[in-house]
């Protein structure tokens, strides 16, 4: 609804875990790499961490839309609170083993292993992604414990991956779970952003949108946001489209503090103590920003300008008078 008062596109902040959008620091760049290479080489379980809303659903439509997972193809499951009969139907159903595979276990098992053995043989590699897998019963877990087991002599026909906040890495460390646990052979974590990654995170999202970063927010305004989003990319989103409705309903452009902060109360948001913009330097360029603009180029690494990319905070004069993220691209 904003969109045209601030020259965008479209809305930057939409909650949807659309790749296009997705800012990739050090820890979500080595995330995606892991999760492709345990895709596209069918690694038997690639374990993915990180607590509600730093981006592991964005990161895995990333990997499965990327050029290393293109002979990938993908079953995913976003809701694993399932009975095992009903996990086991699904799989039947997924998989179009038919009715009969959907009420014997065993008959499944055969049905899966044939389909799975054909698509291997004409170069095309299945994975089971469960998102939310925190979520999952010890039932479950067993089960997909035993689908890893589905292999040849030399290579795993299913690969697996499960993503899921810190308490799948807590259940992984249980005894009985330790079968599971050993066969993990990538695992990634991803974590809140700091307070310069939140700056580019939400620089890239406008300028993705087709919008200049420093004509929505100041800089006072972004610290702000950072500290009462605690870092995680999904709060940060909630807080700048609030603030941007609220900054066109009282025209106000960019959006300051002041109005970050009436948004946040709304939400009852807490503050967390963390870096004041008074402890980023206004004098200098800020690190890099990596775009990741666009599913198919989402490693594109940050242009050098002397600052070691594209700049967040760009040069000033005045300290009362800045640019929070330099010129748009």
């Amino acid at each position: 609804m904003y969109q045209r008062y601030y020259g965008l596109r479209e809305s930057p902040f939409e909650l949807t875990p659309n790749p296009k959008y997705l800012y990739l620091t050090p820890r979500h760049r080595e995330a995606l790499s892991n999760l492709e290479y345990g895709l596209f080489s069918a690694k038997s379980l690639t374990v993915l961490i990180g607590e509600a809303g730093t981006g592991k659903t964005t990161l895995l439509r990333a990997a499965l839309e990327s050029e290393r997972c293109k002979n990938v193809r993908c079953v995913y499951l976003n809701n694993p609170a399932l009975t095992r009969s009903e996990f086991l139907k699904m799989l039947a159903t997924r998989f179009d083993l038919g009715a009969e595979a959907a009420e014997s276990k065993t008959v499944l098992l055969e049905g899966l292993e044939r389909v799975l053995t054909a698509r291997r043989a004409q170069g095309e590699i299945t994975a089971l992604v469960v998102d939310e897998a925190q979520s999952l019963s010890y039932e479950l877990l067993e089960e997909i414990r035993l689908l890893a087991n589905i292999e040849t002599n030399d290579e795993k026909l299913l690969p697996l991956v499960l993503a899921g906040q810190s308490e799948l890495s807590q259940r992984l460390e249980e005894a009985e779970l330790r079968q599971l646990k050993q066969r993990v052979a990538l695992r990634c974590e991803v974590a809140p952003l700091e307070l310069p990654e939140t700056a580019a995170y939400i620089a890239t999202r406008i300028r993705t949108a087709g919008g200049t970063p420093s004509k929505l927010f100041t800089r006072e305004g972004v610290s702000v946001i950072h500290e009462f989003s605690r870092g995680i990319p999904r709060t940060i989103s909630v807080i700048c489209d609030n603030a941007l409705v609220s900054g066109m309903a009282l025209e106000r452009q960019p959006v300051d503090r002041n109005i970050v902060l009436e948004v946040c109360r709304d939400f009852h948001f807490k503050r967390e103590p963390t870096q004041s913009s008074a402890a980023l330097p206004i004098e200098s360029g800020m690190p890099g920003v990596d775009n990741g603009h666009g599913a198919s180029e989402p490693h594109a690494s940050p242009t050098s300008d002397g600052h070691g990319g594209d700049p967040l905070f760009g040069q000033v004069s005045k300290p009362r008078r800045f640019t929070l993220f330099g010129s748009g691209r």
